[in-house]
Parts: C-alpha cells; structure tokens; sequence
C-alpha cells in the first residue's frame, strides 16, 4: 500500500530520474557543439596561416581568410558567449578576438 509520504519519494525520485535523462544528453550534445565550433575556428586560423605565408599579411587573400576567421569566431561568440583560439586552445570569455590577429612574426614570410 503507497503511503503519502512514499507517494512523494516515489514522484521525487521519478521527477529527478527523469532530469537526469534529459540534462545529461544536452551535456554531451552541447560539449560536441563546442567541439564543432573549436574545429571550425581552428580550420579556419590554418587557412588565415596559409594565406599570411603564401600571399603576405596584408594581402586580399589573407584579409578573406581573416574575414573568414572572424566569422567563425561571431559564430562561436553568438552561440556560447565565448571564442575559441586555436592557438592557445582555451575558450576567452571576453569578445577581444581582434587583438589575435596572427600576424605576429611566427610565420614564414616567403611571400610570392
């Protein structure tokens, strides 16, 4: 025979069995999301690398790849209040992404 009281162990326990089902799930879904984000700003950095070295900083192919770049990071910053830099590979909490700007002496400066 269900008491009251147990009713109510019964609907709390159920009530957080249930939460548990459907918030770790998300967990995961919203780390793979990060993940994909993280992906996509680190292709994007390699091809802004690639332009830098093959065509030079100030080149128009290097300003698309860091258009690109920008983009991605607006993207990342929209979704989760947050921009990945792949070169430090840590999450900003603070929208500064212009003062990553890679042009600093780290790249080949064989320009054609």
């Amino acid at each position: 025979m269900i008491t009251h009281q147990n009713h109510w162990k019964w609907v709390k326990t159920a009530s957080a069995m249930l939460l548990f089902t459907v918030s770790v799930p998300r967990a995961f879904a919203d780390r793979d999301d990060r993940k994909k984000c993280e992906h996509q700003v680190e292709k994007a950095e390699s091809r802004l690398d690639q332009a830098i070295r093959k065509h030079g900083p100030r080149s128009e192919e290097a300003n698309e790849r860091r258009r690109d770049l920008n983009a991605e990071r607006d993207r990342c910053w929209n979704e989760y209040r947050g921009w990945w830099d792949g070169r430090a590979h840590q999450w900003h909490d603070q929208r500064d992404w212009d003062r990553d700007d890679h042009d600093r002496d780290d790249h080949d400066h064989d320009h054609r």
